[in-house]
């Protein structure tokens, strides 16, 4: 440019822009460890502080912050302090957060929901007439890749990111379900896009579905790992590569629950640590007793040589003690509902046993 021109500097951030967003976390990172708190190792929106034996807990997400604890005098000084440099609406009792309702239960529990996310995203797709089916996968689904160059004409990757959501916050039953309509989304068919409406005791469990997928005989994986009776944290997820064997798919899987297992003890740790209360053990529950002895036998045996090293990473976790490994019947295993389709009333008891259950208007 030729010429003179003024340039003009900012002095401070302004909503919209693109550092926006990074300087505000900037900021209150270093404002909320000034005031006595410290950033999670494990959970970087997570923040802890303890005082006197004490405990108290910041979470935030972009600019809305979750204040809880074991002090209600601290919770209040907290909440004093943020309000001495930020501008803030203290909204009381959180009822309501990131599309989740919080209700509190007379036995001290608290149940989420999101019935009014569900109800939306229904009638957002104009599926708000369709009939509910005792499970989101029946056992005779199959669907297939389509080789027909018109797609039909509907939202479905909006209606799959809607669906990924609900299964991320309350719905893990559907995980399963969401993945494997997900596997469509180049070109989908309408058999593709019907198929989505018709849908501190601290363990793990492990599952895989052994060439579960007909077009190319993959494996897919599931975890879920539940704390005091409720779901903490879940997946499902295709593997990458053909198994040979249900144990060697079931080893696959394995790693996958591990390398979640451990970030999740890992922070439920880091919380209970604050309250001076020790953490749990690490323990994932395995169907497949020729899964459980792999982890244990360092032979490098004919089944089990061709396995990719970066799944061996499981015998070093178990040797050290990082992780226990304990056998359970098939039929109690939680992480089934995660790597396939089921029939209604093993849907419905899986469903039972995650402690998820239908609200109430």
């Amino acid at each position: 440019m030729d010429g003179d021109f003024d340039c003009l500097e900012l002095v401070k951030a302004i909503y919209g822009l693109k550092q926006a967003s990074r300087v505000w976390n900037e900021t209150f990172d270093e404002f909320v460890c000034f005031i006595g708190f410290e950033a999670s190792a494990f959970d970087p929106c997570l923040y802890i502080k303890v005082v006197d034996g004490h405990c108290v807990l910041v979470l935030v997400y972009v600019d809305d912050v979750l204040v809880t604890g074991s002090s209600l005098e601290l919770i209040a000084q907290t909440k004093a302090d943020l309000k001495t440099r930020f501008e803030m609406t203290d909204s009381g009792k959180c009822t309501f957060v990131l599309g989740i309702e919080l209700v509190d239960e007379s036995d001290g529990s608290v149940t989420m929901c999101q019935r009014r996310y569900v109800n939306d995203i229904l009638k957002r797709f104009g599926m708000d007439e369709c009939k509910a089916t005792a499970s989101p996968v029946d056992l005779s689904t199959r669907l297939v890749a389509s080789s027909e160059v018109a797609k039909i004409d509907v939202p479905f990757r909006e209606a799959v990111g809607a669906l990924m959501h609900l299964t991320t916050a309350t719905r893990p039953y559907i995980a399963y379900a969401v993945g494997y309509v997900s596997r469509f989304m180049e070109n989908p068919q309408k058999e593709h896009w019907t198929a989505p409406s018709d849908k501190i005791d601290f363990r793990g469990y492990s599952d895989a579905d052994w060439a579960g997928d007909h077009a190319d005989r993959k494996s897919t994986s599931g975890y879920t790992f539940m704390l005091m009776g409720a779901p903490m944290s879940w997946g499902s997820k295709k593997q990458s590569s053909v198994s040979l064997s249900t144990s060697e798919a079931e080893y696959i899987a394995l790693s996958l629950a591990i390398q979640e297992g451990k970030w999740v003890h890992r922070l439920l740790c880091e919380i209970l640590a604050a309250a001076n209360e020790l953490g749990p053990d690490l323990v994932i529950r395995e169907d497949n007793q020729s899964c459980i002895k792999m982890t244990k036998n360092q032979v490098n045996h004919g089944r089990a040589k061709h396995i990719y090293i970066k799944y061996h990473h499981i015998r070093d976790e178990v040797k050290r003690g990082e992780v226990q490994l304990e056998y359970c019947e098939a039929s109690v295993m939680m992480a089934d509902i995660m790597t396939k389709g089921l029939s209604g009333p093993r849907h419905k008891d899986l469903t039972t046993a995650l402690g998820i259950r239908a609200s109430s208007d």
